[in-house]
């Protein structure tokens, strides 16, 4: 249960995080700086001369397997590659291909067998993993590294495989990304968020206000918007306790009865309600992170269809910038999921592995 005083008291929150995860959720700037320089210094920007015949986007399980699917989405329907997102390496792998792989656990044994078997049919590997354990050896010498080296918990280590993937795809000449600018404005967003700034000016807090004591229904309008959903029920779920309902606005409406019940919650909670109305418990999150034509429709419809839905969208001003926008709502979901979590009186993540650490 929120105790919605603890939101504006830094002192109790900064006593309730013993774990430090307010000060690691604000450090995905630094994480995009850390993974760009790694990137830099093994040589992504000239590692492949010529267009792969696919490109595989291998994670297991954790913080890696919505990152991915982002990353893939934001390459869309149009990327002149076959892009797969997987957690075991295709049987089909071989050297015309591109393996992008991440993990935390550097003694993975599945991953670690994944990236040999890539390694010994020769395909290109780009391994954003720790640079110690099995992981790492089982494709010395035969990969590009990018390790994490900003120490944050696993599950606030969106920002480092994110930047990695985009570097991949820039060197690809897939896509174009200013990563000195998107760590700039996840700093921007993490001032923003800072425990100093109350909840009227805190778009962290005021998240958290929106998806305390509720089930969210974190609904995309496209792709990218749904994986970044996955994302944030991911976050939510490490550090907030919270069951999320995930899915793409197009399959919503299918699933009529929740859809129908979902059209019937207002966005604000209602002193009058009746407390046996079991959808007053829902919270319908409308995400959108792109402006295009098809997206913008999306959205239309289903604010029209869904009168009390919240959309949840990074700032209009980056609104052409698909990336930035991408990274502003998985990390904003980050900040929302440890102050839901500390002010709910949830366990602030001891005992849970820090990634990065050297």
């Amino acid at each position: 249960m929120l105790d919605d005083s603890i939101l504006d008291d830094q002192q109790r929150l900064f006593a309730l995080d013993t774990e430090g995860l307010l000060r690691s959720a604000a450090l995905a700037g630094a994480q995009v700086r850390s993974a760009a320089n790694s990137a830099s210094e093994a040589g992504l920007d000239d590692f492949v001369a010529e267009r792969p015949r696919a490109l595989v986007l291998l994670s297991r399980a954790g913080v890696g397997t919505a990152a991915c699917r982002s990353l893939a989405a934001l390459l869309g329907p149009s990327c002149p590659v076959p892009v797969v997102v997987t957690e075991v390496i295709p049987s089909w792998v071989g050297p015309l291909d591109v393996v992008f792989a991440y993990g935390t656990d550097g003694g993975d044994k599945v991953l670690a067998e994944s990236l040999e078997l890539a390694g010994r049919r020769g395909a290109s590997i780009v391994l954003a993993a720790p640079e110690e354990g099995p992981v790492a050896a089982s494709v010395a010498g035969r990969a590009r590294s990018v390790p994490p080296r900003i120490p944050v918990p696993e599950g606030l280590g969106f920002a480092h495989v994110f930047t990695a993937g985009l570097r991949l795809f820039q060197a690809l000449g897939l896509l174009s990304v200013d990563t000195e600018a998107l760590a700039d404005a996840l700093d921007e967003q993490a001032a923003a968020a800072h425990p100093s700034n109350e909840t009227p000016e805190n778009p962290a807090k005021k998240l958290v206000l929106r998806l305390a004591d509720r089930v969210p229904l974190l609904w995309g309008v496209d792709e990218l918007s749904t994986a970044l959903g996955e994302h944030g029920a991911y976050v939510l779920g490490c550090y907030a306790g919270v069951p999320c309902d995930v899915s793409s606005y197009a399959q919503a409406v299918n699933r009529r009865s929740l859809h129908g019940s979902a059209s019937a919650v207002g966005s604000e909670s209602d002193l009058f309600a009746d407390p046996e109305d079991t959808t007053a418990a829902l919270r319908v999150l409308l995400l959108t992170v792109r402006a295009d034509e098809r997206a913008l429709l999306t959205e239309r419809m289903a604010t029209e269809a869904l009168p009390g839905a919240d959309v949840l969208s990074p700032s209009e001003t980056r609104e052409q910038d698909a990336i930035l926008r991408s990274a502003l709502l998985a990390v904003g979901f980050d900040m929302a999921a440890v102050y839901l979590g500390l002010a709910s009186g949830l366990p602030d993540g001891h005992g849970r592995s820090m990634v990065g650490a050297r």
